[in-house]
């Protein structure tokens, strides 16, 4: 009959930290773990409501992440506590009532008593024996090696691994039972050793991976100290301007220092987000390598290479994720950049000067710096506009009756292409591709480098639907609006048919463009701008009487409205949240050339990647800027 501490051996341990159980906690589908190994485990998942098991992959609910209010197994915690405080029986002598051991021996795998160590230690075979006290086993001083003994032939090792079975045989099992079976068998030693090159090669993933994100902090700090560098520059300049004027302008010197505190403090912010982030993803990392190292103490069998398995594919996910990319926190000196004062000349004025370069929040109480012309070009000679959007590179793309043309932020005519196409509506891909409808509602596909795609779009065309927009959501789908219809097509960059439509709530979808974060849409028809959420249902609306608008998504969401005065020609445009709340007004009463054709109100507003706008009407092109 077994001892407790030989019923300990195959059943008392963890199958992560291959060691006896501490604090064992149950999971719903019945296997338990440590505490503190499941723990990790929660450390390292998205979904702090949950934990998967290792074993059968089930999930187990844990509230706010807390693995402390899983039930305990608590005949298993006894158990382990009644083993660890008792020493384990001789397991060399052949009485009935064995006599408790006083040494183990790592070569025979056997534990001894006072007689059995003396007789073992005069047999001359065993001299080079490893024996170690049980004062020392049981402090888990040192690690107990087991052989593995086949249970149906005690005498024969366990010297295979059967791939199908997860488990160590003997030879003769191999052989009489999975070898029968048609199960993959192979030497333990080949078994354990691809085990652990395997464990190596993630480990020097974690290496690569926390080596590229270390690399990574190290930028931002070096972002950081340029930013204090640019700022105090600022603080310089207005206190030299400060003491010249110091009787007349102390009151606004504090008002300059306590934007720049601001704008301090709010990129600073922004940095050290992005670097905690690093920081916990390393940390993610290191409790993982942690969880899948442990597969190197002892051969792994059963439950505790299934969980192996499992912690493995997660390293090898969380692996497979992008590297931290620069250019977030290039973006933020890039801001502090552009920032610069400038000061007034004249004596008299109260007014130190003013900071440029940063657009401030009016519903904070800031004041957004006034906005003039950039550049007022005339389109191609004998083109007319359609549509504009915003193309990679920082170029606006205007389409025309006679192809596409790229302009420059300043309003320089860089490229044409496609000028043997009619364009209606351009849209482009996140790697770059464009998508193009014609005036007869035909929509194609183009590389970077505009050389036509083989992929057909089964669209509907302008006789059988009408001409609506055209826009491209953040997982690359197309959308595709039809003015009769009142409805939408959604297709997928491979072509073919649309996957789904979408009715537009009674609203005629003229212009479509969609929201990056939010998978919203915005449409307007004739009068009126209106969110509609994925099932086209309608939500906040935009609508000015006497005013047609003509509406753009930015970059970062929020939206931009040209209202043009009915047969007035005046345009003023304004910002909005992406939930149609006012924000400022940035042009106002803008006077256009009027169009040679007065009958044919097209007009189109966008926003360049440089923070430029562009108003186009059939024939000009006008940008906005910030002065």
């Amino acid at each position: 009959m077994a001892t407790v501490h030989q019923i300990s051996s195959q059943n008392l341990e963890c199958p992560i930290c291959l060691t006896l159980f501490n604090q064992p906690k149950l999971l719903t589908c019945s296997h338990t773990f440590c505490k503190d190994c499941l723990q990790r485990i929660s450390q390292t998942q998205s979904d702090k409501e949950t934990i998967t098991c290792p074993i059968c992959r089930k999930e187990t609910l844990t509230p706010g992440g807390d693995v402390d209010k899983l039930q305990t197994n608590v005949p298993l915690s006894s158990l382990v506590d009644e083993v660890k405080t008792k020493n384990p029986t001789c397991t060399v002598c052949e009485m009935d009532e064995k006599p408790a051991s006083v040494s183990y021996c790592q070569d025979c795998g056997k534990y001894m008593c006072d007689s059995c160590e003396k007789g073992h230690s005069f047999w001359k075979p065993f001299s080079a024996h490893v024996v170690i006290a049980m004062s020392e086993v049981l402090s888990e001083k040192v690690q107990v090696n087991r052989r593995r003994r086949c249970k149906k032939h005690p005498n024969d090792d366990e010297e295979c691994f059967c791939t199908g079975c997860r488990e160590y045989v003997c030879c003769k099992c191999g052989m009489l039972r999975h070898s029968k079976a048609g199960h993959d068998i192979e030497e333990a030693a080949i078994h354990e050793e691809k085990l652990i090159k395997n464990i190596n090669e993630l480990k020097k993933g974690v290496k690569s991976k926390k080596m590229t994100i270390e690399n990574h902090i190290k930028f931002i700090k070096t972002q950081r100290n340029e930013i204090t560098s640019l700022f105090r520059k600022l603080d310089d300049d207005i206190d030299k301007t400060y003491e010249e004027y110091m009787q007349l302008l102390s009151a606004r010197r504090e008002s300059l220092k306590s934007q720049v505190k601001y704008l301090s403090e709010k990129f600073e912010k922004e940095l050290q987000v992005m670097e905690t982030e690093s920081q916990q993803t390393i940390s993610h990392m290191t409790a993982m390598e942690e969880l899948v190292t442990n597969g190197m103490k002892v051969p792994l069998e059963k439950d505790a290479l299934f969980a192996h398995d499992t912690l493995c594919d997660n390293l090898k996910s969380f692996l497979r994720r992008n590297d931290p990319d620069d250019r977030s926190p290039i973006g933020v000196t890039e801001q502090t950049r552009k920032i610069v004062f400038r000061r007034h000349e004249r004596v008299n004025e109260l007014c130190l000067g003013e900071l440029k370069g940063y657009t401030w929040d009016v519903q904070g109480g800031d004041v957004s710096p006034p906005w003039d012309v950039k550049a007022d070009v005339n389109l191609p000679s004998g083109t007319r506009m359609a549509c504009i959007a915003r193309a990679p590179g920082g170029k606006m793309a205007v389409g025309s009756s006679k192809g596409i043309h790229l302009y420059s932020p300043n309003g320089k005519l860089q490229q044409t292409v496609q000028k043997d196409v009619s364009v209606s509506r351009i849209g482009f891909l996140s790697d770059g591709r464009s998508v193009v409808s014609n005036m007869n509602n035909k929509v194609s596909l183009y590389t970077p480098q505009w050389e036509k795609l083989d992929v057909t779009f089964e669209t509907m065309r302008n006789f059988e639907g009408g001409l609506g927009g055209l826009t491209v959501d953040r997982d690359d789908n197309i959308y595709v609006g039809y003015w009769e219809l009142r409805e939408i097509l959604v297709f997928t960059p491979q072509g073919g048919k649309a996957v789904r439509s979408m009715m537009c709530d009674g609203y005629i979808p003229m212009q479509i463009f969609s929201f990056h974060n939010t998978g919203k849409l915005l449409l307007t028809d004739e009068s009126t701008v209106v969110c509609l959420n994925s099932e086209g249902k309608k939500g906040k609306v935009l609508k000015k009487d006497g005013m047609a608008p003509f509406p753009a998504v930015c970059r970062d969401d929020s939206v931009i409205v040209a209202w043009l005065k009915n047969n007035e020609f005046l345009v003023s445009i304004d910002r909005y949240t992406s939930d149609l709340k006012h924000v400022r007004n940035v042009i106002t009463d803008f006077q256009i050339q009027c169009p040679w054709l007065v009958m044919l109100p097209r007009y189109r507003v966008q926003e360049f990647e440089s923070g430029e706008i562009a108003f186009c009407t059939p024939y000009r092109l006008y940008i906005f800027n910030a002065i």
